[in-house]
């Protein structure tokens, strides 16, 4: 069986081309041996709606030797006209063999650039499912590389022709796997570095962080309401890069202290990312203010020292991002608009769904709003498990689409007992039934540094927040202090656990969503199970009181 690049295609929903495309693929994966790779533009096309990766060609095959085959796929009617075969798109004609040749051309020159003259072997071939070609000689492809409908029994045996599996191995092949992925521009999700040596999550560039880049207009201030998973971090870091590049000062701003630790380090050089009171500090230590971490009301005295300071050139920026918005008060825009250089760009990134403080959305006058609704990160299954379990609590959340490729990753869900003590070391009963789920977790394979445990109840009131282990696992928390310059001080440990306000914006392939507990399952409750779920981009695991437990799961049985 061949290996196929991306995976998870089988779990994608297609239409049109895109199904055919689909079929396609499962019969190269079916048919051509193991050795054989196959990557793809399923994932695109379901994106851009039929724009496939490497120009005009939908499959790219690869043989255990390194000899490549592009292979474009034309399904529906050809026409067959004196200039060779031509596909009928909106109110244009397209030539196929043109369109094929130009593919071809070019990957020759990169093929070149990257490996050198004469070092590999590129082959081309025409599929066309649903046309008979009658006249190949006018066809302008070679006819021993065309499978039309009356040949595409014999598709896979003619892949396999042109490119034996037991011919030397070509002086490219050892470097060929690595040019296409970075062809097919995968890129590994930013949310999915944080605390991870690896990762398990790749996700196609492009989506949100494509168009919305491409909008233009003056003053250029654009609100993106994009829910959980839409993008929004790519988006920012991708808007960061972009204005880098241009010699622009750039400034993000985000409400958590985490995320703005976790975007600086995936943000390009260059670019000042903070979250909204470290921007205050900063600025009141520029004008000769030292707060107090130690006293109290810190926060809000940096607040009125930000503004109330001047502001000279070294705190104007061009562009200006702000992100997690939904968690920013009214006051905190005309602050922030004093950063703005003439002619700055303004964007304003936020969830509706992840106000969890239940604040009233700010006030932007006269901006452009772009709303993106799809989920890319969490599996489809989550999704549905969320939509179920809120019911009427959250109905936004019926409005949401999984664009996830992954399912099936089957929301598991513990109670812990309720009526049991402490156990020998003073550990509460909801503590056993966490370690009980990083247990289950470390048996599907996951490592410590992929799993964050996440407490419902917030730092301040959660049962773990003293635990410096959970059974065997040594616990990585925030200990509540920093230090002179505001840092975040943490324990050492091998398993994250952090609160669900806390670790907004971020994500881990395994979350347990602990502590999960509420009298009444309400907006603020669903919301926050939202908020804690959506970190999830590979498993998720909750473990809630008993009453709880009864809660979520009624919401799904009537669902």
């Amino acid at each position: 069986m061949a290996r196929i690049v991306p995976d998870n295609w089988q779990h994608l929903e297609a239409a049109g081309a895109a199904a055919r495309e689909r079929e396609t693929l499962a019969l190269l994966e079916r048919g051509l041996p193991a050795g054989y790779t196959v990557y793809h533009g399923v994932h695109w096309t379901r994106l851009a709606e039929g724009f496939s990766v490497f120009g005009e060609v939908d499959f790219v095959i690869v043989s255990p030797a390194g000899r490549v085959m592009i292979v474009e796929q034309k399904t529906g009617f050809l026409r067959e006209t004196p200039n060779g075969l031509v596909k009928a798109h909106l109110q244009t004609e397209r030539n196929v063999a043109v369109a094929l040749a130009r593919t071809v051309e070019g990957l020759h020159r990169r093929f070149t650039a990257a490996f050198g003259a004469g070092t590999y072997c590129l082959e081309e071939l025409l599929y066309c499912p649903d046309h008979v070609v009658r006249d190949p000689a006018i066809a302008g492809v070679n006819p021993a590389r065309i499978v039309d409908a009356a040949r595409k029994s014999r598709l896979v045996s003619i892949v396999l022709e042109a490119l034996p599996a037991d011919e030397p191995r070509l002086p490219c092949a050892a470097k060929i796997h690595h040019f296409l992925a970075d062809e097919l521009s995968l890129a590994p999700d930013a949310s999915a570095l944080v605390g991870a040596a690896g990762t398990l999550v790749t996700r196609l560039a492009g989506g949100l962080a494509i168009w919305a880049r491409r909008l233009e207009f003056a003053p250029f201030r654009l609100r993106v309401i994009g829910t959980a998973g839409s993008g929004k971090t790519q988006l920012a870091v991708q808007v960061m890069a972009d204005a880098v590049a241009r010699g622009q000062r750039t400034l993000y701003v985000c409400f958590n202290r985490p995320l703005a630790d976790h975007i600086a380090k995936v943000a390009p050089p260059g670019a000042k990312v903070a979250n909204y009171h470290q921007l205050c500090d900063w600025v009141a230590r520029d004008v000769g203010h030292v707060p107090d971490f130690e006293g109290g009301n810190v926060f809000a005295e940096l607040e009125r020292r930000f503004t109330q300071a001047p502001i000279d050139e070294r705190w104007r920026f061009d562009v200006l991002i702000v992100d997690e918005g939904q968690d920013f008060q009214q006051a905190w825009v005309a602050a922030l608009e004093r950063l703005l250089a003439p002619a700055a760009s303004w964007w304003w990134l936020e969830d509706p769904l992840q106000n969890l403080y239940l604040r009233e959305p700010v006030a932007l006058p006269g901006w452009t709003v772009l709303r993106e609704s799809t989920n890319y990160r969490s599996p489809r299954d989550i999704l549905a498990f969320l939509r179920d379990a809120a019911g009427p609590a959250a109905p936004a959340l019926a409005e949401l689409v999984a664009g996830s490729p992954f399912d099936g990753s089957e929301v598991a869900l513990a109670t812990w007992d309720e009526t049991a003590g402490a156990d020998a070391a003073g550990e509460p009963p909801v503590a056993a039934a966490t370690k009980r789920a990083i247990t289950q977790a470390l048996a599907l394979g996951f490592r410590k540094q992929d799993i964050v445990v996440l407490s419902f109840r917030g730092r301040e009131h959660s049962q773990l927040t003293a635990l410096d282990h959970l059974g065997p696992h040594r616990v990585r928390s925030f200990t509540g202090q920093y230090d002179l310059f505001g840092n975040p001080q943490y324990r050492e440990g091998d398993v994250l656990l952090d609160s669900v306000h806390r670790f907004k914006g971020q994500s881990a392939p395994c979350v347990i969503l602990t502590e999960v507990d509420f009298e009444t399952f309400d907006e603020r409750a669903a919301r926050k199970l939202f908020v804690g779920a959506t970190r999830a981009t590979m498993k998720l695991i909750v473990v809630a009181s008993p009453r709880a437990a009864r809660a979520l799961e009624e919401g799904r049985e009537l669902n």
